[in-house]
């Protein structure tokens, strides 16, 4: 049976997914608000880049695997590649509750990186698959939403179990629930949604591009505009959550708050940047990426700014807010460009690319936020990062042109969409990546 694109036509195996990503955001979101405190109270760690190495060791195994993810769900298939990530998260909580060092964390770390880079990857991709062009900002603010506000879901109940039970084992018990579910459902009932891109590759009246992986990588990395500013603005953006998730913890902490009163405001965040997806994702279909993108940096950036100054709950709580509005502003809206800019044929790919350096963005956060941290307080560290994110923020709107022109159209009105090279130019662009400009010059294009 030919393979229909569309969330109605879908829906059965989207809500599938969605459920299958609470799972997958709820096993990062068990260790949000303890860690820092495991490492502060049972290991003895007070150097801020220590205990945010955790952090440091995440990323770089997310960041890489995601890259590698993208790949294999090209070539291998997407369900595979879901099943295998949470195979590789089989140990992470009983590693979390038993770890006798702090090694023995940073590796449970590393193994939960890979699985959240295989897992999440291929959900991301496996829902843009299903969704096809029409409603794909909805399609992501969907699957972020769902994973998100299981972070916080799961950094709420685990700063829960702590309280009354301790920081280890009790809280990952949870963990083991997750893994649990969440394969059986990968495994059983989610199907593969390969025909479904190969669908959408027919809607273009041009083949599609023949790319070696270094020409994706660099042109998705750099040489592509649209695609190279969405990276480095998904990099700062995991960059400000990586210095949030390992600084805040600790400066709650510091002004005298209780287990219970940090993991709500931990779990503030991306609570509101989880509901918020539901809204904004659908309205970059009406009004446009480039707008929340960059509108989207400057809220984050306020947000961090806000908690600087903050001495108390109230505060605390309203920078947790605006940075969790601000990320929902610039999360879904990033893949959903991606999805606009890329062809079908390589998409899962590109996406892989644009997730490894977003998730680097974890490991530069941690870099950043623990040495000035260290050398120069916390305040300063987020005041940095805070800065850094305002001008990723204005990068896009001086530099980016709006993404949506360029994503092809649904079934039924068949047009001359990407050519050899990607997606058509924006008029008055003269390239001959533009059908509009026959004659034009060879040499030209998008940059």
């Amino acid at each position: 049976m030919k393979p229909v694109l569309g969330l109605g036509s879908n829906a059965a195996q989207f809500i599938l997914l969605i459920i299958v990503n609470i799972f997958v955001g709820a096993m990062v979101g068990m260790e949000r608000s303890l860690l820092p405190s495991i490492a502060t109270e049972e290991f003895h760690l007070r150097d801020s880049a220590a205990i945010l190495s955790f952090i440091l060791v995440f990323g770089l195994s997310k960041a890489f695997t995601n890259y590698l993810a993208g790949r294999l769900s090209d070539h291998l298939g997407r369900k595979p590649v879901l099943i295998v990530g949470w195979l590789v998260a089989l140990p992470v909580p009983f590693l979390l509750m038993w770890a006798p060092s702090w090694s023995w964390i940073l590796f449970a770390n590393l193994l939960l990186g890979v699985s959240q880079g295989l897992t999440w990857s291929t959900t991301v991709i496996m829902k843009i698959d299903l969704a096809g062009p029409e409603r794909r900002g909805l399609a992501m603010g969907l699957n972020e939403f769902a994973g998100y506000f299981a972070v916080a879901g799961s950094a709420l109940a685990t700063g829960y179990v702590a309280a009354h039970w301790g920081l280890r084992p009790d809280p990952f018990s949870l963990g083991v629930v997750y893994v649990v579910v969440g394969l059986g459902l990968s495994l059983f009932w989610v199907r593969e949604t390969r025909e479904h891109m190969q669908q959408e590759v027919g809607l273009a009246t041009r083949p599609p591009p023949a790319l070696s992986p270094s020409e994706l990588f660099w042109r998705t990395s750099w040489r592509d505009r649209e695609l190279s500013l969405v990276t480095q603005a998904g990099l700062v953006n995991n960059l400000n959550d990586g210095m949030a998730w390992g600084l805040f913890p600790l400066l709650f902490a510091a002004a005298g708050l209780s287990l219970v009163e940090i993991g709500w405001l931990v779990a503030l965040y991306p609570a509101v940047w989880g509901i918020s997806q539901l809204a904004t994702g659908a309205l970059s279909d009406h009004l446009g990426r480039k707008g929340l993108i960059a509108g989207g940096m400057g809220v984050q950036g306020v947000g961090i700014f806000v908690v600087s100054l903050g001495r108390g709950i109230p505060a605390f709580a309203l920078g947790q807010v605006l940075l969790g509005l601000g990320t929902a502003m610039v999360y879904p809206t990033l893949l959903a460009a991606i999805g606009d800019v890329a062809h079908p044929s390589w998409r899962a790919s590109a996406v892989g690319v644009y997730r490894l350096w977003r998730d680097l963005g974890y490991a530069f956060g941690a870099l950043i936020a623990g040495f000035t941290a260290d050398f120069f307080g916390m305040v300063v560290a987020l005041n940095l990062v805070a800065g850094i994110t305002f001008l990723s923020g204005l990068w896009v709107a001086v530099r980016m042109r709006e993404t949506m022109i360029f994503s092809p159209p649904s079934e039924g009105r068949k047009r001359d969409g990407w050519d050899s090279l990607g997606p058509p130019c924006p008029p008055p662009c003269h390239c001959r990546n533009n059908p509009q400009s026959a004659g034009a010059q060879q040499g030209a294009h998008r940059n």
